[in-house]
């Protein structure tokens, strides 16, 4: 069983900083892409930022020079970086990580979500 553990979310004043991190554990053969989503109260879950296998990464307009994917294949984990935090950030944060199992089949899994709440 592949599970995601998700940590770092919390309150912080605008123009703040936090990281957030997602450790995959349990049996797989490999960690292809990894992505962070938010979603907002009201309205649906939005991708914010994606990594692939080979390290490509890609991110949503509005958060494009503030926020930083990286992964650490070694741990199996997902990071967040947020820099410049807005109000407008405020959401629950989900991992995504898309996982080629044991089986050689291609499976995808969600962390628990994490909220990030960005007020003075």
């Amino acid at each position: 069983q592949v599970q995601l553990v998700e940590s770092g979310g919390g309150l912080v004043q605008p123009g703040g900083s936090l990281r957030l991190s997602c450790a995959a554990s349990g049996m797989f053969f490999t960690i292809n892409a990894m992505r962070w989503y938010r979603r907002v109260p009201g309205k649906e879950r939005a991708l914010v930022a994606t990594i692939t296998g080979g390290g490509s990464t890609n991110y949503v307009d509005s958060v494009k020079g503030r926020f930083t994917i990286y992964r650490n294949n070694a741990k199996n984990t997902v990071y967040l970086q947020m820099n410049s935090l807005e109000p407008e950030d405020t959401a629950v944060y989900y991992c995504n990580v898309d996982l080629t199992t044991t089986a050689m089949r291609a499976r995808s899994y969600w962390g628990q979500g994490t909220q990030v709440t960005v007020s003075s």
